[in-house]
């Protein structure tokens, strides 16, 4: 599990998007990130769909995702 609290680029709120982890300032779950690249869209497109969410919190949201996934 990813403990997203230490990314300096998400946030959440139970008033906001059910209280899912969202880019910071928007209402764009990082979930949508995760799944649309699942799907096989490329970064590109995601913030060309999603233009509140900047290439920085992409980049720093995937940087986070793989350091959790290391092995200490």
């Amino acid at each position: 599990m990813i403990d997203r609290s230490q990314c300096p680029v998400v946030e959440r709120s139970p008033g906001c998007v059910s209280g899912a982890w969202v880019f910071r300032g928007t209402r764009v779950p990082v979930a949508a990130l995760f799944q649309n690249i699942e799907d096989g869209a490329q970064v590109t497109e995601f913030l060309e769909w999603f233009p509140g969410v900047t290439l920085e919190q992409v980049r720093l949201v995937l940087e986070h995702a793989a350091r959790s996934l290391e092995v200490t």
